[in-house]
């Protein structure tokens, strides 16, 4: 079992920067893939960005790549999601999540691949 607790979230303008943290519970937590997702109002959870066991793979969203970086601690079994140049249509709650199988593939960018989820963490940019 793995629990996940989100932070950083917050209010910040267009253009700012922003770091989530998802802290997990569990020894085994090095050996899961890790992904962040979010909710926007009126919209369904998306896939935003994912890192697998070891981190040397990531994928991400075409809406956010080259502006988020997802990266990872494993000695601190802490996974991060950085957010550069935010852009008001990142407003969403932002979840990361768990998946047992540690080596990314293209299912980890859907929501079925994951089998623990965090609380989320609110994420508002004003424009």
């Amino acid at each position: 079992q793995v629990q996940l607790v989100e932070s950083g979230g917050g209010l910040v303008q267009a253009g700012d920067s922003l770091r989530l943290s998802c802290a997990a519970s569990g020894r085994t937590f090095s050996s899961y893939a890790m992904g962040w997702f979010r909710r926007a109002p009126g919209k369904e959870r998306e896939f935003v960005a994912a890192i697998s066991w070891n981190g040397g793979s990531t994928y991400y969203a075409n809406s956010v790549k080259g502006r988020f970086t997802i990266s990872r601690d494993n000695a601190k079994n802490t996974v991060y999601l950085q957010m550069n140049k935010m852009k008001p249509e990142d407003t969403a709650v932002y979840y990361c999540a768990a998946s047992e199988v540690g080596r990314l593939t293209i299912l980890h960018r859907g929501t079925s691949e994951y089998e623990y989820w965090g609380q989320g963490t609110q994420v508002t940019v004003s424009s």
